[in-house]
C-alpha cells in the first residue's frame, strides 16, 4: 500500500522558518486534496492548512494565517507547507494527509475525512 512521504521539518529558534514537503501516494486516482495537520502529546490532531487539487483553494486555521503557506505541486504530486516566524507553540508532529471527499465541491476541513498519512515529522521551536 503507498503512503505519502514526508521531508523536512526540524528544530528551529523562535522566528525563524521551516519548510515541510511530502510527496503524495501514487493510487490510482489522485486524492482531490491534501492538507497538514500538527498533533502534540495529550492533544487532538488538529488542521493546519489544506489545498485542493489545482491548488487554488487554501485554508489557513487561524493560529497561522499569515506565517504558514501551503502550495501544491500538480505535477509532482507534492504538497509543501512553508512556515514563516515560528513560534514555540507551533511545536509538534506534523503530518500531510490526502483526501479523496468533498463537501459541495470543497475540500474538508475534518480529520476522518483524511485517509492516506505520511509517517510524520517532528518540528521544534524553541524560545
Amino acid at each position: 500500500e503507498d503512503q505519502p512521504v514526508q521531508s523536512g521539518g526540524g528544530s528551529v529558534q523562535a522566528g525563524g522558518s521551516l519548510n515541510l514537503s511530502c510527496k503524495g501516494s501514487n493510487y490510482m486516482y489522485a486524492s482531490l486534496c491534501m492538507g497538514w495537520f500538527r498533533q502534540v502529546p495529550g492533544k487532538e490532531r488538529e488542521l493546519v492548512a489544506r489545498v485542493n487539487r489545482g491548488g487554488d483553494v487554501t485554508y489557513y486555521t487561524d493560529s497561522v494565517k499569515g506565517r504558514f503557506t501551503i502550495s501544491l505541486d500538480d505535477a509532482k504530486n507534492t504538497v509543501y507547507l512553508q512556515m514563516n516566524n515560528l513560534a514555540p507553540e507551533d511545536t509538534a508532529m506534523y503530518y500531510c494527509a490526502e483526501s479523496w471527499r468533498l463537501y459541495a465541491g470543497r475540500c474538508s476541513t475534518k480529520t476522518d475525512d483524511y485517509t492516506s498519512w505520511g509517517q510524520g515529522t517532528q518540528v521544534t521551536v524553541s524560545s
